[in-house]
């Protein structure tokens, strides 16, 4: 299990490394296209995507960060190393959004006219190159590539509302579209951002992983392993979203053999392995013993 996670986690930095350098060839492009098409919307999605490439710079170095194992600094390794490349890209997505907004917005009391065709030309380039890197994200599994992988869907989204709204302004005098979509793009980046700077802050707060439940875990274990009396204090959090680590202790009603106490910490294990339980630490305790982490 081991092996094949650290070969996801070679696969995720790969996936990185190929969308930055695409994305920072394309923004050097957008850049100079909304100089050239004096485009509002192709500007702020430039600087979002500049923005962007900088998320992407980081992403692959705290990737690779986290591939390193533990040490006497990480005692659990630098996993979660990767959940600060994720918070840091969801920042940098919110201060570029906010700056999008502020200088759209007057705008839209004085639009300008911007050039139709060039920005159709530019959007379905947009289209092609973010949705390449797209597709190389989507291979991915940590959180730090979901959160680039919606940067970049917000990209393909955000370039097709510019072809769509160069097609409008060529055939209809309405340059208010210009800022509008601007404004839109922006919008959507801080609504879907939020769901992923609420993970992380998960993440980094200890909560309890997803789609995990104690209180069933507990009345499942004392059912089938007859050994088991009671289970208290059990804490379980998660490194990165996807390596999740778990303690407890385990109760027993009778005295039993070295060996089938070992036999039940191994069937213990795998079944937490079964819920997603990749790291759990099983201290068992007799009927009599005083434990001052009883649950209250």
């Amino acid at each position: 299990m081991a092996h094949n996670h650290h070969h996801g986690h070679q696969h995720d930095t790969e996936n990185i490394s190929t969308a930055f350098f695409l994305n920072l060839t394309f923004t050097i492009i957008e850049i100079i296209g909304g100089l050239l098409t004096n485009s509002v919307a192709i500007m702020s999605d430039a600087l979002h995507d500049l923005g962007d490439s900088l998320s992407l710079g980081l992403a692959w170095y705290f990737q690779k960060v986290a591939k390193k194992g533990r040490d006497e600094t990480f005692s659990y390794g630098y996993k979660r190393f990767s959940v600060l490349g994720a918070m840091i890209n969801a920042l940098v997505l919110i201060i570029g959004s906010v700056f999008i907004l502020q200088e759209t917005i007057p705008r839209l009391l004085q639009p300008q006219t911007p050039n139709v065709q060039g920005m159709f030309w530019l959007a379905i380039l947009g289209i092609v190159v973010n949705g390449a890197a797209v597709f190389k994200l989507k291979k991915g599994t940590s959180l730090n590539e979901k959160v680039i992988s919606l940067h970049l869907l917000e990209d393909v989204l955000g370039w097709a509302a510019v072809l769509v709204g160069s097609i409008l302004m060529y055939f209809f005098d309405l340059p208010i579209i210009d800022p509008l979509l601007s404004i839109g793009i922006a919008i959507f980046i801080l609504i879907n951002v939020y769901q992923s700077l609420k993970t992380a802050l998960n993440i980094v707060l200890q909560a309890v992983p997803t789609d995990f439940n104690i209180k069933k875990m507990k009345t499942d274990f004392i059912h089938k392993y007859p050994k088991i009396q009671s289970i208290h204090d059990v804490h379980t959090w998660t490194m990165d979203g996807e390596y999740n680590i778990l303690t407890m202790h385990i109760v027993l009603n009778d005295n039993h053999m070295t060996s089938e106490l070992q036999q039940l910490k191994k069937d213990l294990r795998h079944d937490l392995e079964a819920c997603d339980i990749q790291h759990a630490t099983i201290e068992f305790e007799m009927i009599d013993e005083d434990c001052e982490l009883v649950d209250c």
